[in-house]
């Protein structure tokens, strides 16, 4: 099963299972985290609350809400706060060649290297224990809020301060914390993690500033298990024409964490288990643009497709809003 969370005016949103171009509307539902916690609350799967709850035909047609950019994330908290987007790297197998080449241009940064190859050599040896046990952690980095989410069909913004404007094509988990204060994986969706890859090319210790920039995930919500082998596209288009496009891997086949590894090192922090609150978290990519010397620019549209998702991810670039100027906090 599939869902969105689309809207057709203010106030009015609604969770829709996707049946090719129909949506079926769920009853009495406005959003997938209201579903998620009362499947919770009554101990069932989201697929058997969806059927508990029953749909009714949409009139429109999902083309046409993507088209008026009326589809949302597909899971989100009404108080951004409460949403928090992280994400793990060096978690998909090529991912540290993928690093290393990204770095050539500072082949001097010998410890970026290093690390680089230590930690996911790391993954590769420890990140797939037996279930139920624990393996080693992977790189970890925190995205934002909820406030940097873009929905799909809309522009990232490009800080004026910001070196690179660079897509990575990834799966995300969307999670849910229960009233129990435990974690529950609501399901996946295509991501596209949106970082700046040049600033980070100039010193590995930049990554966190790199990924303090918007992203996008959507347009669907697949519930279920994930399928261990995954192949999808990630274009770049420029006026209109394709710039760049190149295959990507990812499920459990191509990574050198298991997911339920993954999971664990995220959640195993007390602070990420506070009943109510929304976790989206991008696993990951071994497929960058940059890496290919490829420059975006404003205007440029990323296209993410992989088949078991549906509909693409399609997001493009704009400039973001002014600069701080430097010197102007003000002491209180």
């Amino acid at each position: 099963m599939r869902l969105i969370q689309f809207e057709t005016g203010p106030h009015q949103r609604f969770v829709g299972v996707i049946e090719g171009d129909s949506i079926q509307v769920v009853r009495n539902t406005s959003t997938t985290r209201e579903l998620a916690l009362d499947a919770i609350a009554h101990g069932c799967s989201l697929v058997a609350e969806v059927h508990a709850r029953g749909t009714d035909a949409s009139p429109h047609s999902y083309t046409q809400l993507l088209a008026k950019r009326r589809v949302l994330p597909p899971l989100d908290h009404e108080d951004p706060a409460h949403c928090l987007v992280s994400g793990t790297g060096l978690t998909h197998l090529g991912s540290a060649s993928t690093r290393d080449k990204m770095h050539q241009q500072n082949i001097q940064d010998e410890a970026a290297l290093t690390d680089t190859a230590r930690i996911f050599q790391w993954g590769i040896d420890g990140g797939r224990p037996a279930p139920g046990t624990v393996g080693v952690q992977p790189e970890w980095f925190y995205k934002g809020d909820g406030s940097i989410v873009v929905r799909p069909g809309e522009a990232f913004n490009k800080p004026p301060f910001a070196e690179d404007a660079g897509e990575e094509p990834e799966l995300t988990g969307l999670y849910v914390v229960g009233g129990d204060g435990k974690p529950y994986r609501v399901g996946f969706a295509l991501g596209n993690e949106f970082s700046d890859h040049v600033m980070e090319r100039r010193n590995y210790l930049y990554l966190a500033h790199s990924k303090l920039r918007n992203c996008s995930y959507g347009p669907e919500l697949r519930i279920g298990e994930l399928p261990a082998h995954l192949t999808g596209t990630s274009r770049i288009r420029r006026n209109g024409q394709v710039l760049w496009e190149k295959e990507f891997l990812s499920g459990e086949d191509n990574m050198c964490h298991s997911l339920e590894n993954l999971e664990y090192h995220h959640f195993k922090y007390a602070q990420f288990l506070r009943p109510g609150d929304v976790h989206v978290h991008f696993f990951g990519t071994a497929t960058l643009s940059v890496a290919d010397n490829v420059h975006t620019q404003l205007g440029d549209e990323f296209e993410i497709s992989m088949g078991e998702f549906g509909r693409p991810l399609v997001n493009g670039i704009q400039a973001g809003e002014r600069e701080l100027a430097a010197g102007t906090i003000t002491a209180l």
